[in-house]
């Protein structure tokens, strides 16, 4: 049997309370009213924006898990802007194709022989600038080319011109093409020639007094032009130099860091004065085009210790895509024996063909992107 006295014993004395004692619910406090806003979603430009930029750090990644790429034929696509308006600056003055060359000091070339000759002196010379006397100047282009080397104080030719400013920039274009189109002109056999190392080294020279004058000046829009044509002064020497030393940085891994050597070399190549030089980028492009055919060159040249392939000629070296091209082709023909390459060979293969191909990102991301890689990712 339940005992229910207290709850008779507490009923009895609440029926004897008159309704005024008895307790009444204490209501609850109002709480005040506050402004709440929600945390909105990132705006679809950021998502974009991140998404571009994550998306192939990604499938880098991803490389690791793969077997190497469908190797095809690249295919033919136009140049990029800043290769074909560095290529119209420097060839705007050249008159033969590059599939007619032949040797500078060649008996062959023609040289205008109307009237008499006699080589102008320096002022000549650059009064001719000043007048924008364009015919003069190509004349000395073909007969005393040397004079457009020539240092007179503390300028050149060239660096006169640049001086005169923006009026005159046809006339270092000018000059410009008259440097391109001889380095283009030179033969083996030009080499062998002593009149022809004392030419470059005032080439150089020109070059790179060019170069420092525009980057202390702020006219920089041809300061690419300048770097490629004083690559191409250097011939096939430094190229394969280069090449050799990016191979080896290659077989180590990403402990050799390859893309922080070969844009090192490009980098301290010309002049000191390029370190002050990353916000112009017509010359990032240009740096960052030869920095990846570094890469490509001494992958293949890696690669054709196991396939014997051709070599890529060193003079496509930093002009627009050829070497990514002729190494996808040299890919493509010999797909077959590349089974024979390391497994550490066969990743950088593959990252290197998924980073460089495509035009939708520059050649400064895709630099970027192979430094993350090569040089800093855990690598194979």
């Amino acid at each position: 049997m339940l005992n229910n006295a207290f709850r008779v014993h507490d009923l009895a004395a609440k029926l004897d309370e008159g309704p005024s004692e008895r307790q009444r619910p204490q209501p609850r406090k109002n709480l005040s009213s506050e402004v709440c806003l929600l945390s909105r979603l990132p705006s679809s430009s950021f998502m974009d924006r991140e998404g571009g930029r994550n998306a192939p750090k990604e499938l880098m990644k991803q490389l690791r898990r793969e077997s190497l790429p469908p190797l095809s034929p690249p295919v033919e696509t136009d140049a990029p802007s800043f290769d074909r308006e560095r290529r119209t600056r420097t060839d705007s003055t050249t008159s033969e194709g590059s599939s007619s060359r032949r040797g500078w000091f060649s008996s062959k070339i023609k040289r205008s022989s109307v009237g008499p000759w006699k080589e102008p002196e320096s002022y000549e010379i650059f009064r001719a600038i000043e007048k924008k006397d364009i015919m003069f100047l190509m004349e000395i282009r073909d007969r005393a080319f040397h004079l457009l080397l020539k240092k007179t104080g503390d300028a050149t030719p060239l660096v006169h011109a640049m001086r005169i400013g923006e009026s005159h920039r046809e006339v270092t274009i000018v000059l410009l093409g008259a440097l391109s189109r001889w380095v283009n002109h030179l033969e083996d056999s030009d080499m062998a020639d002593r009149r022809t190392k004392p030419l470059l080294k005032a080439l150089r020279t020109n070059l790179k007094l060019a170069i420092d004058y525009g980057l202390q000046s702020a006219h920089t829009d041809l300061i690419a032009s300048f770097m490629q044509t004083l690559i191409m002064s250097e011939g096939d020497k430094w190229v394969a130099g280069q090449i050799q030393n990016v191979a080896f940085a290659l077989r180590a891994g990403t402990a050799g860091k390859p893309v922080h050597m070969a844009e090192t070399a490009v980098r301290s190549f010309a002049t000191k004065e390029l370190g002050k030089a990353e916000l112009i980028a017509a010359l990032e492009d240009y740096i960052s085009n030869a920095t990846a055919d570094l890469l490509v060159m001494a992958t293949w040249t890696c690669v054709s210790e196991s396939v014997h392939g051709e070599a890529i000629p060193t003079y496509y070296f930093a002009r627009d895509d050829r070497v990514f091209k002729a190494f996808q082709e040299r890919l493509h023909r010999h797909r077959a024996d590349l089974g024979d390459v390391t497994k550490r060979l066969k990743w950088q293969i593959r990252v290197l063909v998924r980073a460089l191909d495509g035009r939708t990102t520059t050649y400064r991301s895709k630099i970027e992107l192979l430094t993350e890689e090569l040089d800093e990712g855990p690598g194979v």
